[in-house]
C-alpha cells in the first residue's frame, strides 16, 4: 500500500515540476540565462503549482523518512 502512495507522489511531483518550466531553451536550463528574469510575485496557476510542489516534496521526504525509521511500512 505504501509503495503505491510513494509511486503516485513521485509521479505527481515530477509532473508538477515539469509544468513549472518557464523557458525551454537548452542554454537556460544549463544556467546561461541566469539573472535575466525579473522577480515577480506568483499568481494564479503558478502559485497553485508552487504550493503543490512544496506539499508533494514534503510528502515525498516524509515518506522516505518514515520508511527509513519504520521499515515495516513496506
Amino acid at each position: 500500500m505504501f509503495q503505491i502512495f510513494f509511486t503516485i507522489v513521485s509521479v505527481l511531483l515530477v509532473v508538477v515540476i515539469l509544468l513549472q518550466q518557464k523557458s525551454s531553451a537548452l542554454g537556460s536550463m544549463m544556467g546561461a540565462d541566469s539573472g535575466d528574469e525579473m522577480v515577480q510575485t506568483r499568481r494564479g496557476a503558478d502559485k497553485v503549482l508552487h504550493y503543490a510542489t512544496v506539499a508533494l516534496s514534503i510528502a515525498f521526504a516524509g515518506g522516505g523518512l518514515a520508511v527509513m525509521m519504520w521499515p515495516e511500512f513496506l
